[in-house]
C-alpha cells in the first residue's frame, strides 16, 4: 500500500504544477502583453520558458509517473476503465497542443520580446501570435480539465 500513496503522491503533485503553472502563466503573461512596457513583456516571455522548464515539465513528468505507477499498483489496464483511457486521450490531446502549437509561439514571441528594447509599441505580428498563445492555451486547457474531472469522479 505504501507504493500506492508515493505514486499517488506523485501524480497530484505533478497535476497541481501542471495546472497550476498553465493557469498563472496565461495570467501574467495576458497583464504582461497589456502592459506595453517591453521591458515587462520581455521578461514575462522569458518567464513563459522558464516556468515551462521549471515547472510545467516536471508536472508532466510527475503526473505521467504517479499516474501509470497507479495504474501498475492497481493493476488496470492502460485502455480500460473508460475513464482513465480518456483521461489519458485527454492529457495527449493537449499536450499535442503545446508541443504542436504554443511552443513554436513561445519560440517566435521570445525573439521578438528580445528584439523590442526600446520600441515604444509592440509589433503587429508579437500580438498576432500573442491571440494564438491564448486562444490555443485556453483550448488546451480544456483536454487537461477533462482529465482532472475524470480523475477524481471516475465515472462508469
Amino acid at each position: 500500500m505504501t507504493s500506492y500513496y508515493i505514486f499517488k503522491y506523485l501524480h497530484i503533485f505533478g497535476v497541481v504544477l501542471l495546472l497550476g503553472n498553465v493557469t498563472v502563466t496565461a495570467v501574467w503573461k495576458v497583464f504582461a502583453d497589456r502592459s506595453k512596457d517591453w521591458r515587462i513583456i520581455a521578461f514575462g516571455q522569458a518567464m513563459v520558458t522558464g516556468t515551462d522548464f521549471g515547472l510545467t515539465i516536471p508536472g508532466i513528468i510527475l503526473t505521467m509517473v504517479g499516474g501509470y505507477g497507479l495504474i501498475w499498483v492497481a493493476e488496470f489496464s492502460l485502455l480500460e476503465p473508460d475513464w482513465l483511457l480518456w483521461s489519458q486521450l485527454m492529457f495527449i490531446a493537449a499536450g499535442v497542443i503545446w508541443l504542436g502549437i504554443l511552443v513554436p509561439v513561445q519560440i517566435k514571441q521570445a525573439r521578438l520580446a528580445r528584439a523590442f528594447a526600446g520600441e515604444e509599441s509592440l509589433t503587429p505580428e508579437y500580438r498576432r501570435l500573442s491571440r494564438i498563445w491564448i486562444t490555443w492555451g485556453l483550448i488546451s486547457f480544456v483536454p487537461l480539465m477533462i482529465a482532472m474531472y475524470l480523475m477524481i469522479a471516475k465515472p462508469g
